[in-house]
């Protein structure tokens, strides 16, 4: 998906011509930090709300021009740089341009983050595995191998750093809820196992074993 196919449009513009008071209103208004400035269709920055709390209500935005963050994607992104530009901005609009910085639309931060949703798997069913891994032993291959062994398969993988130079934190969205059997044959790798959300097939049975064997005593 492009940042292109994710502009919802739903926040207004501003123009250097507009007050502080227009642009205070509009943000209050809209429940957002920032907007985009335009001239004749062209981006020229976003201007945050707290540039503008302490001035004057009737200064106009072409006094602030210095204070414009530079923060836009282009059309043609993928919308992951989107989310680069709300992590590194900390805005909750992303601007989007063409090739000659004309204005195309915005992207709000809630369709972002379903989008993001929905490129991480997140309304799939399934369980979560989170492997802390050294770097020289990372190979996807095996990974998989691992997870086709139990007839799962992974709809989802992400790397991370760690916070240990040389370790990766991978995370895996996996296509089956019962996850004991995977977790038995990651350690069995030698893999270590950070965290884990699923069913315990094994702890389910240890139980259904145990319930049996006291009805059978109690014969």
């Amino acid at each position: 998906m492009t940042t292109l196919q994710l502009t919802d449009n739903i926040y207004p513009t501003l123009n250097l011509h507009d007050s502080v008071e227009t642009a205070l209103q509009l943000m209050d208004e809209f429940k957002i930090s920032h907007l985009p400035v335009l001239s004749e269709e062209k981006f020229l920055g976003l201007i945050a709300e707290e540039d503008l709390i302490e001035s004057v209500k009737d200064k106009t935005l072409e006094v602030f021009q210095t204070n414009f963050i530079p923060a836009a994607v282009n059309s043609s992104n993928h919308f992951l740089k989107a989310a680069s530009i709300y992590n590194l901005y900390q805005t909750n609009v992303i601007p989007v341009v063409n090739e000659s910085n004309e204005f195309a639309g915005t992207i709000s931060g809630s369709a972002l983050i379903s989008a993001m949703g929905n490129f991480c798997g997140s309304s799939e069913l399934g369980a979560v595995i989170v492997l802390e891994i050294e770097r020289s032993r990372f190979t996807i291959s095996e990974i998989n191998s691992i997870i086709e062994s139990d007839g799962a398969t992974i709809l989802h993988l992400n790397v991370s750093p760690h916070p240990l130079p040389d370790f990766l934190e991978v995370t895996l969205q996996i296509n089956k809820k019962e996850v004991s059997t995977i977790i038995a044959t990651f350690e069995r790798y030698e893999y270590s196992v950070s965290f884990y959300s699923g069913e315990e097939l094994f702890e389910n049975e240890l139980s259904s074993n145990y319930n049996n064997l006291m009805n059978y005593l109690q014969i």
